[in-house]
């Protein structure tokens, strides 16, 4: 008799995140995804070794607005804990921003805001990763985030950008910080630019229509790279 596989634990931090394309891509390969809603006060915490992995996915604050929001304290442990576990670990924009706090990196206010979709090239770690190696080349992908981070010490760069340098890392071949949202879909993009379409434009520098042109542009090959990403990460879990 078969054993089932354990699922993959993802914590979502914005109530509008509907995480894109991650339960399709994760169900194609046979993983189940259990969702925690992280600023949940009743949510119930799984213990790591009820899960294959982790994904964290993005969110608004900073991760060091802690008294503010005292669940991304919780979350920066438990992603330092399952790295020194062994369990493969993904963070998304400010998944990756917590995943390079917790390594004990600096994240900060980027030089400039990103919004909408802008080239990233792989370096050569990036191109030889097992995950990340899904993007190689220079595609366009989907940026919605004000801070960046440091690489943490021991980590290897996998992709950069023209204005923000650090776009996505590996640590010790078990863990992936990635700043660009690689799990969205359209919906998910819908539901952002509708709660932030008044100052849009004001404080990101582009209207929901220029975002939109770009979505019809460049979504669908990243969602394409995505899935590919996803059945990789995929692959690191072990029951």
């Amino acid at each position: 008799m078969a054993v089932p596989m354990k699922p993959v634990l993802c914590i979502r931090n914005d109530r509008a995140d509907n995480l894109g394309i991650t339960a399709g891509a994760l169900a194609a390969n046979g993983r189940e995804m259990v969702r925690l809603d992280a600023f949940d006060s009743q949510a119930s915490w799984p213990s790591l070794d009820e899960v294959a992995a982790l994904i964290v996915f993005g969110g608004e604050m900073n991760v060091d607005e802690v008294d503010e929001h005292p669940y991304l304290m919780r979350e920066r442990e438990l992603m330092l804990h399952a790295v020194a576990s062994g369990y493969p670990v993904l963070g998304i924009c400010l998944g990756a921003q917590l995943l390079a706090r917790a390594l004990g990196a600096m994240v900060y206010r980027a030089p400039v805001r990103e919004l909408g979709f802008t080239p990233v090239r792989l370096t050569a770690a990036g191109e030889a990763d097992p995950v990340l190696g899904a993007f190689d080349g220079s595609p366009c992908v989907f940026q919605w985030h004000e801070d960046t981070f440091e690489l943490p010490i021991g980590a290897d760069l996998l992709a950069t950008g023209a204005s923000i340098a650090n776009q996505a890392f590996s640590y010790e071949s078990r863990a992936w910080g990635v700043q660009f949202h690689c799990e969205v879909d359209r919906d998910g993009i819908e539901a952002w630019l509708s709660a932030s379409d008044a100052s849009l434009k004001r404080v990101w520098g582009k209207t929901a229509a220029e975002v939109r042109e770009e979505v019809s542009r460049h979504l669908d090959e990243q969602q394409r790279r995505s899935r590919e990403l996803f059945a990789a990460f995929c692959r690191q879990a072990a029951d």
